[in-house]
């Protein structure tokens, strides 16, 4: 049996969502620094919405507000991979880290999505 979700830091999710964010601070370092206040601030803020949303939703403890708080998730992954796409035709990533990105928020996404079905 697994280990029961005391917290949202239990959470599979939560953990990937925060590797996602070191990741994405990481990649946008080496943006160049007149990008700092455009794409650099969109995608960190992007990504930092991912885990934010799914812990904000598990303190509400009302499935309604934690449905609402994990589509909320769903939008930021979807902003996310956009900005990734965009990041890699400005030239600023090459394309496979951007395959890997995607692969990565994807994978973020089928679990916000079957944690869903389940609530």
């Amino acid at each position: 049996m697994g280990k029961k979700i005391k917290t949202y830091r239990d959470l599979i999710i939560w953990n990937v969502g925060i590797e996602l964010v070191k990741d994405i601070y990481k990649l946008t370092e080496r943006f160049p620094k007149q990008e700092i206040y455009g794409i650099v601030s969109q995608m960190r803020r992007s990504a930092i919405s991912i885990p934010s949303n799914v812990a904000e939703g598990f303190k509400r403890y009302h499935n309604k507000e934690y449905r609402q708080f994990l589509y909320v998730t769903l939008g930021s992954c979807a902003e996310l991979e956009i900005q990734v796409t965009i990041a890699k035709e400005l030239k600023y990533i090459q394309e496979d880290k951007e395959a890997v990105l995607l692969e990565k928020l994807d994978h973020i996404g089928r679990m916000i999505t079957s944690l869903l079905k389940k609530l």
